[in-house]
């Protein structure tokens, strides 16, 4: 079992939702979080300039069996792109055991 951790826009998430919904990935845990990234130009409007590096952004935590990791990077990773600075990072932990606490199932099978 593999536990994904992604960062992403808060603007992306429907999509990313989405793309993880279509890909049979139901069960997820998420969370609005504010970092301090690598950026340290601000970006300029109507003359103001604006801090890039502590923008809102929303946070994932997914754990998946191990043939589920690559298709939920590449869905995070398609539908959170825009190409542009601060896009997010996504971050892959191993996972030793999970349990159901109303069933007691443990493993993959708590995972269903």
């Amino acid at each position: 079992m593999k536990k994904i951790e992604a960062i992403i826009r808060k603007s992306k998430f429907g999509e990313v939702k989405e793309a993880l919904h279509q890909i049979e990935v139901n069960f997820f845990s998420y969370w609005d979080v504010t970092g301090v990234g690598n950026e340290k130009e601000g970006h300029v409007y109507r003359g103001i300039t604006y801090s890039t590096s502590d923008i809102q952004r929303r946070f994932l935590s997914i754990v998946v069996s191990d043939p589920f990791l690559e298709r939920t990077v590449e869905a995070i990773l398609k539908t959170a792109y825009t190409g542009q600075v601060g896009d997010g990072k996504i971050f892959v932990s191993d996972i030793e055991e999970a349990y159901r606490i109303r069933t007691k199932e443990k493993g993959s099978d708590s995972l269903k």
